[in-house]
């Protein structure tokens, strides 16, 4: 009886730690440092590396990472790359660091990261993984002033449509989901540990002016402005393209509707004359002809990770367009002062 009671204990206390959602990324100071200077020093390139840490209830902890070593398209190169990943943390367990793959981070440059190949690697992690994140930094967006750090995973209905490939619209209406439920943001908390942050306040200075202070002060925003314009640009052509190809497909469809409705109502005529004759009707059904073959729908996909980055792109304007108003009047006022 005790047995029985423990065993459903566990598998009730399993259960809801699966079905726990995630809440909060926690990551070590350290961590973001190894992440910001492997992402700066690489610039513009983009690079990636793995993260490692600890699954605790509705908390992902992120206590190490690693890069991964640059490298070209070649198969023999990526299987060095992956026993290079093994041996990482072959040498990290023996050393008694955590080295549990929790993820990856990734670089971006102007928040560039929706993308087929981040979903394909997302999906490759969870078939290992329960559920992990991709920690994503912007170099560029940095030098604003601002921590372009993000952390990001798949929405659980996003994942289940991407298993069957099933992008149509009809599908998509089914499961409700729209272009902003394929990624979900997961909030960032960073946790330092006790002897850590007692070092940093006496790392502090005295002045109250820090480098990041006067990066926000920086009126000139043109060459970021321009790259973003020039990317948003691309994107609507892009978007526009996709646009195309459903209009071709309902014009397809109209027309093809339109030669079955053609054809039924010659069939129909038909039969009506062979019952007049009393012969036996042709079925108003055939297969064999190509006009009832069902047309394939494009998947939608492409264009909602299209949507999505204008999205992103919109933000980025908004937000650093609005900070450069606000240094623009403070200038204005210390001038006239």
């Amino acid at each position: 009886m005790a047995n029985s009671m423990a065993r459903s204990f566990l598998q009730v206390a399993a259960t809801e730690e699966v079905a726990s959602p995630l809440r909060v990324v926690q990551i070590e100071g350290l961590v973001i440092l190894k992440i910001i200077k492997h992402c700066k020093e690489f610039s513009p390139a983009l690079v990636t590396g793995q993260l490692l840490g600890l699954d605790v209830g509705s908390v992902l902890e992120v206590t190490n990472c690693f890069p991964f070593p640059t490298r070209e398209e070649d198969e023999e190169i990526e299987a060095d790359g992956a026993n290079y990943q093994l041996e990482m943390m072959r040498c990290l367990r023996e050393v008694n660091v955590d080295n549990n793959t929790v993820g990856w981070y990734q670089s971006t440059f102007l928040g560039s990261y929706q993308t087929v190949e981040l979903i394909e690697t997302f999906m490759n992690y969870q078939e290992n993984i329960r559920r992990c994140v991709c920690i994503i930094y912007d170099p560029s967006r940095s030098n604003q002033g601002v921590l372009a750090l993000k952390a990001l995973k798949l929405s659980d209905s996003f994942m289940e449509l991407y298993r069957t490939n099933s992008f149509t619209g009809e599908k998509l209406r089914e499961k409700n989901l729209s272009w902003v439920d394929i990624f979900e943001e997961i909030p960032i908390k960073v946790s330092n540990s006790a002897l850590i942050s007692a070092f940093m306040t006496e790392l502090e200075s005295d002045s109250p002016v820090t480098q990041c202070d006067y990066d926000r002060l920086q009126l000139s925003t043109n060459p970021f402005m321009e790259r973003n314009v020039e990317f948003l640009i691309e994107c609507m052509d892009d978007l526009s393209v996709e646009q195309q190809k459903f209009q071709f497909y309902y014009r397809s469809l109209t027309r093809q509707q339109a030669q079955q409705q053609s054809w039924l109502q010659k069939r129909r005529a038909e039969n009506m004359t062979r019952k007049a004759a009393g012969e036996e009707p042709l079925p108003e059904e055939d297969p064999t002809n190509p006009i009832f073959k069902p047309l394939p729908e494009p998947s939608r996909l492409d264009s909602y990770l299209i949507t999505n980055q204008i999205a992103n792109y919109c933000n980025q304007i908004n937000g650093v367009a609005g900070q450069s108003f606000n240094r623009l009047h403070l200038m204005k006022a210390l001038h006239d002062n």
